[in-house]
């Protein structure tokens, strides 16, 4: 470690930024031989304020310190969290009984206080959780463990995102000047945002943010504990060929994603091995047709996404089947939602619009754009797999029907603070979504519905689509018990929203993780890591 990095993390836990943990009183002592984890991903980790991002990776990590009401067990199924149990006393009045005896790292007890502050500042400004819990919903104290909330509607899947809801320290946040949640727009990380303050079973000592974070066990968790991990530590690497020849090496334990081109060479490593399994997130490409002219095109006075024409030729563009087995290498599944059709029975039922470049020209002439149009693409280039080449394929295609497309190819960071809210500030991009509460009705809420421009409605709907009938259904899915019922108006908002081409859906990416042999490790559908699952051999 160069002296200069090495007085930036001693600065860091003298100080407490880092944590609130950084003390061996409170961690346990350190062993003499640690069983440490390493692991690497190809985006870093930046605000350890669990409102800042509503993005997986960082709340996937995130979720090894700070808890919900609820968890999700190996299976994805709902089992109690810092909620034991929970009674639903009408439609619109749920009661939460909360966990007895638990603390946060920093000792202070764990009450319906808490709860109640954490509700507000998910909802309040900065936050990217707002639609977590009902604007319009109000959470009651009833005792110290015992919480109400009370709804203006009936919501039977009020609690199915609660697992990545994290509950915060009401007397925490109000000592380190963190009522309000840290932008993801912010130039600079406040410094409550380099802390972390949970209930979890780990327990950060050292961030250094978009670089590396080091976890150690809590020892006063209240949950059973599975893993035998000393210490955890994750590293941000983005070149591909770097994290394939560090899990390789021995250097690392574990590595997210696999390079594909990479896969065979490290399942037939001596020491190491890949898990694959299909995975739950949707990519897709959003289209701004909210605007009434593009910001970040040739076309001026006039808005080419606001026609349905338009928006289905570049559908009709896109070769998915070659994205699928040259860029992806047969590693996805294409997409006709953007839900993965095992969260969805209805979801054979609509088929992807064919690839056909002479129809997507028809319709471009017949749309008044028959030279076509130039338009820039916002694109990451280190969240998803293989995100820049996909990205790379899309504008060549699109040049076969005159669309000249100039890609702006951004880290993750920076890409997710231009096109999230509040700024909005994309004309074309790519975004992938697993919805937290497995649910058709989140995906609608958040990436369908209409929004204005202070990202009023649907919140993560990066593209502005809009289409009443589909808010209307949205609207009754939530409260609709009847579960034929139910999915049948799910499926009419697809179809209505696969007739608007109102996105373009891509594919199911499979999740793909390099794993040393000598570590056991729990890989869920949603590609969460959690290190309480780990067992290092």
């Amino acid at each position: 470690m160069s002296t200069r990095r090495a007085f930036a993390l001693a600065f860091l836990l003298v100080s407490g930024l880092a944590t609130g943990l950084a003390s061996n009183a409170v961690l346990g002592p350190a062993t003499k031989t640690p069983k440490t984890v390493k692991f690497a991903l190809q985006g870093g980790l930046n605000s350890l304020d669990p409102y800042t991002l509503n993005e997986s990776v960082t709340l996937g990590l995130l979720a090894n310190v700070m808890e919900g009401l609820i968890r999700r067990n190996e299976n994805m199924q709902i089992i109690p969290g810092l909620a034991e149990r929970w009674d639903v006393l009408s439609p619109t009045h749920w009661r939460f009984h909360l966990r007895k005896g638990v603390t946060f790292h920093d000792g202070s007890p764990f009450t319906a206080d808490d709860v109640v502050f954490s509700a507000n500042r998910a909802r309040g400004p900065g936050s990217q959780l707002k639609t977590r819990i009902p604007a319009d919903a109000r959470v009651e104290k009833v005792d110290d463990h015992t919480v109400d909330f009370v709804l203006a509607s009936p919501n039977p899947i009020l609690h199915y995102e609660w697992e990545t809801w994290f509950i915060v320290s009401k007397a925490w946040s109000e000592a380190n000047g963190a009522t309000k949640a840290q932008p993801a727009t912010a130039n600079a990380l406040s410094p409550f945002a380099l802390k972390a303050n949970g209930t979890g079973p780990f327990a950060v000592v050292s961030h250094e943010p978009g670089v590396k974070t080091v976890f150690r066990p809590n020892p006063r968790w209240w949950g059973k504990t599975k893993h035998n991990i000393d210490e955890v530590v994750f590293q941000t690497v983005h070149s591909d060929s770097t994290r394939v020849a560090a899990l390789l090496s021995g250097e690392l334990d574990l590595i997210d994603p696999v390079p594909l081109q990479d896969i065979a060479r490290i399942k037939e490593g001596a020491k190491t091995t890949v898990l694959s399994a299909p995975e739950l997130r949707t990519l897709f490409l959003n289209m701004d047709s909210m605007h009434e002219e593009l910001k970040y095109a040739n076309v001026k006075g006039r808005n080419p996404f606001k026609d349905a024409r338009v928006r289905r030729a570049f559908y009709q563009a896109i070769d998915i089947e070659a994205i699928t087995t040259k860029v992806m290498r047969g590693m996805a599944t294409p997409a006709a939602l953007i839900i993965s059709p095992l969260l969805f029975s209805g979801a054979d039922k609509l088929q992807r619009w064919p690839y056909d470049v002479a129809a997507a020209k028809r319709l471009m002439v017949e749309a008044g754009y028959a030279e076509g149009f130039e338009l820039v693409m916002d694109c990451p280039n280190d969240r998803y797999v293989n995100d820049e080449q996909i990205c790379q394929a899309v504008a060549a295609m699109l040049r076969r029907i005159d669309v000249k497309v100039a890609l702006n190819l951004l880290p993750k960071a920076q890409y997710f603070e231009k096109v999230s809210p509040p700024r909005y500030d994309s004309s074309f991009n790519l975004l992938g979504w697993t919805p937290g509460s497995l649910d058709s009705w989140s995906v609608l809420a958040n990436l369908v519905v209409c929004r204005d421009a202070h990202g009023r409605g649907g919140t993560f709907n990066f593209g502005g689509y809009c289409n009443p009938r589909v808010d209307e259904l949205a609207r009754k899915i939530l409260v609709e018990p009847d579960m034929a019922k139910r999915n049948a108006m799910i499926g009419e908002a697809f179809g209505l929203l696969h007739a608007d081409a109102g996105v373009i859906p891509l594919h199911q990416p499979a999740l793909a993780w390099g794993v040393s042999r000598n570590l056991q490790v729990t890989q869920r559908a949603d590609g969460h890591i959690r290190f309480q699952w780990m067992q290092k051999l």
